[in-house]
């Protein structure tokens, strides 16, 4: 069974991505690794280069910026990395620059990928989501935030990236998945509020045109940290190859958990009370099947 990794990344450094650490956490059961570095302003092709594998393979990308509509830049970056995938590559392991898996769900990784690989339904493996917002010492919780991804798919030509790369399709339609227990790591909302602001302009220029980032996120623009509607506190453990960056945030963070709840409108305090009560989130998108 021969398992490839793969990502897409461009100036990692000065927008703080988290990208050695993302890769590294899933490297030890890939057998190759494909990073699509686009042509950056910084230093981030030679930081992919630093990381000591003979298993990434790099690729070098030169990003379409004129591709705004709904992020499709971020696709279409996927889609060069996995097309560099060796063609005899049985499964395809998915992972973003903000993203870490942690060590102690590598094995039920890998048991998925044995139980379900000559299971010719199973075309993806789903995982669950953790995303921490502010610090690394809290979890935003609630309908706002998706639960649940494909990051592992069954290597085949039709495999492509699903609008701003959120996830995959085959051949045009919803991959059908089993959901396993694993969890994706995401760390995209943790940064100091100054890197929050800079990284919301950066992300929202591959979806807009500047007459709108002009309007809504100038430069002077500062990131409202009180949009996440619930965080709740995270008593786990993180990822042993994000300890380091844990450890060295510096910011303090500090929320009203009244102020929060008090954005939340009637509808959506009542769904996410039902969603409490039951698991069931009504009206979820799912984009996928799960079998």
């Amino acid at each position: 069974m021969k398992i490839a990794g793969f990502t897409f990344i461009r100036n990692a450094v000065q927008n703080d991505y988290p990208i050695v650490e993302a890769i590294t956490s899933i490297l030890p059961i890939c057998d190759e690794f494909v990073v699509a570095v686009g042509k950056s302003d910084d230093a981030t092709l030679a930081l992919i280069q630093s990381i000591p594998s003979d298993k990434i393979r790099i690729i070098e990308t030169v990003w379409d910026d004129q591709q705004r509509e709904g992020g499709r830049t971020f696709a279409l970056e996927t889609d060069k990395a996995y097309q560099a995938i060796s063609p005899d590559t049985d499964w395809a392991f998915y992972i973003q620059g903000d993203e870490c898996v942690h060590e102690r769900d590598l094995p039920a990784i890998r048991q998925a990928m044995e139980t379900y690989a000559t299971d010719s339904a199973v075309e993806g493996l789903l995982f669950h989501y953790k995303h921490f917002y502010g610090s690394y010492n809290y979890e935003a919780v609630s309908r706002r935030w998706y639960r649940r991804e494909i990051r592992v798919v069954k290597y085949a030509k039709g495999i492509h990236s699903y609008k701003d790369a959120q996830g995959f399709r085959l051949n045009g339609r919803k991959i059908q998945v089993k959901l396993i227990p694993a969890t994706i790591y995401h760390y995209g909302w943790v940064k100091p509020p100054q890197g929050m602001s800079k990284k919301v302009r950066n992300f929202q220029q591959f979806y807009h045109d500047d007459a709108w980032l002009d309007t809504h996120v100038p430069e002077d623009f500062t990131f409202d940290l009180g949009n996440a509607e619930r965080l709740t506190h995270f008593d786990g453990t993180h990822p042993a190859v994000a300890q380091k960056r844990i450890d060295s945030m510096q910011w303090p963070f500090h929320f009203d958990p009244v102020a929060l709840r008090q954005r939340m409108s009637l509808r959506r305090k009542m769904l996410q009370q039902i969603e409490d009560w039951t698991g069931w989130r009504i009206g979820e998108y799912c984009n996928y099947k799960i079998i």
